[in-house]
């Protein structure tokens, strides 16, 4: 099986033999649901319910008049108790709307499509993806409909499903892949024929043989081309210009996007998701999450509502073997830190890790030894980059092409004298941003 891949990044532990034979697991909707008015790349949302509204799941309940944006919808019938200030897993705090659950089972359903999705216009089929409230689910949680609205003049030619799940631990995309199959395939002819696609290619690293196995007879009852690309298993295969330089040799210039080559990358699960709203008229209420790390007694892979509390799952984990010192939702190259478990499920959660121990390395001095230049998949220089950060040289960093970094980590991990390159980048990053804003001020 010849394995496809890019050049550079890194080769790291998988640590994913704890969860990646797990079933999904439906967990039961909690008591109560605290669900942000942020949890997608772009515009915050307004609510459109009020404290004493009683809603049903599925119900539309916050949106916002821009087009880089994802409505949100209810996934438990119940009461809004109150929009009030919440601890947000990426943002710190922010509104959320808070509903108790009343346990019925009344709920809000869209029309579902009809079977023959070819036959629809591309543009009714963005607005459905937006009207159920699709994101990329493999963790930056770009609004789905925006993605596949290319302007006139860049026509898309390749639509890929990404199904490589590079992070480590991490194996929610591996179960939805193998157990929601008819969905994800679904929710890709929509997205193919909403961006006007001609074929399509599902990139799965080879550490998911059984994926591969299922799914590449499963293709070929497709009404286009497609492919089931195996790929080498390094990090970060999942990045989407990577995924695109290993399955179509195509480079995405500096600054640009997929679509500046004639792609469309989106998630295996947003395609489940997507697909089962088409059947069945649910949007995005709920996703599959993966709980893992050596502290946590029962791991695994979950479907959980939206908004549900990471407290709440912990407790349907029976708890903790020893307390964690570290708490990461998403993976551990990429994910973020969190300093209290009253935090909810989000669009972009892909899972929760509980570590024992807060590993790190000592930081020292720069030595030279080129590591990270060898290493980053964006042939940047991060030894430059986070020295430039230090200084506050902001411009130099912008020439040197700082926006270009995905953050990826690959530069920090592989790093002798334990700095922070990702830190500082992303300080850099933010600040040219910032300086961009005002006017170059």
């Amino acid at each position: 099986m010849k394995l496809r891949t890019f050049p550079q990044g890194v080769f790291l532990p998988h640590h994913k033999e704890d969860t990646a034979h797990l079933a999904i697991v439906r967990v039961p909707p909690p008591s109560r649901v605290v669900l942000p008015l942020s949890q997608h790349t772009g515009a915050p949302l307004k609510p459109l319910v009020q404290k004493g509204d009683t809603v049903k799941r599925g119900q539309k309940i916050a949106d916002v008049d821009a087009f880089v944006a994802a409505p949100l919808h209810a996934p438990v019938s119940g009461k809004v108790a109150g929009i009030e200030d919440w601890a947000h897993p990426t943002l710190g705090r922010f509104q959320a709307i808070v509903i108790e659950n009343d346990g019925s089972s009344e709920e809000f359903r869209y029309d579902p499509l009809p079977e023959d999705i070819e036959s629809l216009e591309p543009e009714s089929l963005r607005l459905f993806v937006r009207e159920g409230g699709f994101v990329g689910l493999g963790g930056a949680a770009f609004p789905t409909h925006v993605k596949l609205s290319p302007p006139p003049d860049k026509p898309i030619d390749a639509f890929i499903l990404n199904g490589a799940e590079c992070e480590p631990y991490l194996t929610c995309d591996h179960r939805v892949m193998l157990e929601r199959a008819e969905d994800m395939l679904l929710g890709l002819r929509i997205m193919v024929r909403a961006c006007g696609a001609q074929r399509a290619y599902i990139g799965i690293e080879d550490n998911k043989k059984d994926c591969i196995t299922h799914l590449t007879p499963l293709v070929r009852d497709l009404p286009f081309p497609t492919e089931v690309i195996p790929l080498k298993t390094k990090y970060p295969q999942g990045s989407e210009k990577h995924l695109i330089l290993a399955i179509l040799s195509r480079e995405v210039p500096p600054g640009g996007l997929p679509l500046d080559v004639g792609v469309v990358v989106n998630n295996v699960q947003t395609a489940a998701a997507l697909g089962r709203m088409a059947k069945e008229g649910i949007p995005l209420v709920e996703r599959v999450i993966t709980l893992s790390g050596d502290c946590l007694k029962k791991r695994g892979n979950f479907e959980v509502p939206l908004g549900m509390l990471l407290e709440d799952l912990v407790a349907l984990c029976d708890g903790f073997t020893t307390p964690p010192r570290k708490v990461v939702m998403g993976g551990p190259m990429t994910g973020i830190t969190q300093a209290t478990l009253a935090v909810p499920v989000i669009k972009g959660t892909s899972g929760f890790l509980f570590f024992a121990q807060n590993v790190g390395k000592p930081e020292h001095s720069c030595i030279r030894c080129g590591r990270c230049v060898l290493h980053c998949p964006m042939r940047l220089l991060p030894y430059l980059l986070g020295r430039l950060a230090e200084e506050h040289l902001f411009e130099e960093a912008e020439t040197n092409r700082v926006l270009d970094c995905v953050e990826c980590g690959s530069c920090a991990y592989v790093c002798p004298a334990g700095i922070a390159l990702v830190h500082l980048i992303k300080l850099a990053k933010f600040e040219v941003m910032r300086r961009r804003k005002r006017g170059g001020k």
